[in-house]
């Protein structure tokens, strides 16, 4: 029996435990591509599942936003080939139920995922089906290829929502997902964005990102100043991308007749409305709608596809102060002490790998 080869790899074992250790380097199955990892990054949801006894399982190997070179290719996978560059989808449907055949694999309550389900990208190599590995060009770099999953998370929410062209957009919360929500608004033809955050250096870049106006929701007058945009009207397209119950209950504040409400955060503390708040979606008639995931028929969909085109062609744009640090895969464990600190990390953490 030959060797097992090892790789490197950040293991959470256990609440607050993240040890960077040997383990397994995984095998390429067929229809499968072995992908060495460049960059992934922290998203918002990994932080719970390290810091507030979130994972499914220990130990488990976390990290779903990654992007890296095909280092090999299994048998019966055609479509890729060893020393391209990919991004990797992560969501792994059942692909068996009425949901999966409606082609609403993010709805599968079947599914399995890369870096919560099942072992992730916070390590040296992944290996994924052939589908959920997303190619892109060599003027892309790993970093910025390790924010495709993030800016497919914003169009899927502005698809959703049915936005239509020529709409005062609104966007609440400037962090990763929030700028390229506003950034998609803009190439789907708003009149106007707006980006709403508690940080000016994120409503900076958001204006450098293309937004027209950014507002400081710390301002006392914060809501008459947003309202004095579209004449009293209010928006058009409201996206709350916060995951805040403040921001959630502001999108209905700020959503005009018959408007297009799309929430995309989600929110981790009880969420409340008073009874006249609530009204509101009756008296304005707007239409309110989730968004959970990034994916639509043919799989992984057209939010993928596009997003790597967009990335490409210049129309999404890529800005370093969407990252926050960049630091060493060995270094993950420090990473996530950052997020112990508020207002410590304001984009994504990137691990890298050489």
């Amino acid at each position: 029996m030959s060797d097992i080869i090892m790789m490197k790899a950040a293991v959470l074992h256990g609440n607050e435990d993240v040890r960077y250790e040997d383990m397994p380097k995984p095998e390429c199955g067929p229809g499968e591509v072995l992908i060495r990892v460049k960059a992934c990054g922290i998203c918002g949801s990994d932080v719970p599942r390290v810091l507030h006894h979130g994972a499914h399982n220990y130990p488990i190997v976390l990290g779903h936003e990654f992007s890296g070179v095909v280092e090999a290719v299994g048998e019966h996978a055609s479509r890729l080939r060893v020393g391209q560059r990919a991004a990797g989808a992560p969501l792994l449907p059942c692909m068996k139920c009425v949901d999966c055949a409606r082609g609403d694999y993010s709805l599968c309550k079947h599914y399995s995922f890369i870096g919560s389900r099942r072992q992730g990208a916070f390590a040296e190599y992944v290996a994924l089906p052939e589908a959920n590995a997303v190619p892109f060009g060599d003027s892309i770099s790993f970093i910025q290829g390790a924010m495709l999953e993030p800016s497919t998370v914003a169009l899927h929410g502005l698809t959703l929502s049915g936005m239509r062209g020529g709409e005062d957009v609104a966007v609440l919360g400037g962090g990763t997902i929030g700028q390229f929500t506003a950034q998609w608004a803009r190439i789907f033809g708003a009149r106007t964005v707006t980006v709403f955050d508690l940080e000016n250096s994120r409503l900076d870049l958001a204006r450098k990102l293309g937004a027209d106006y950014g507002i400081n929701t710390r301002a006392a007058s914060f809501m008459d100043e947003a309202k004095a945009l579209t004449g009293g009207r209010g928006f058009g397209a409201v996206f709350e991308t916060a995951g805040s119950p403040v921001t959630m209950r502001m999108a209905f504040e700020l959503a005009a007749n018959h408007a297009a409400v799309c929430f995309i955060g989600t929110p981790h503390t009880a969420l409340t409305f008073e009874p006249a708040q609530w009204e509101l979606m009756n008296r304005k008639e707007f239409h309110l709608t989730g968004s959970w995931m990034s994916y639509s028929a043919p799989f992984p969909g057209r939010e993928w596809e596009l997003t790597a085109r967009a990335f490409e062609d210049g129309r999404l744009r890529f800005d370093p102060a969407l990252v926050s640090d960049t630091m060493p895969l060995s270094e993950a464990g420090k990473a996530f002490d950052m997020f112990k600190t508020p207002g410590a990390v304001q984009g994504r953490i990137m691990l890298t790998m050489p």
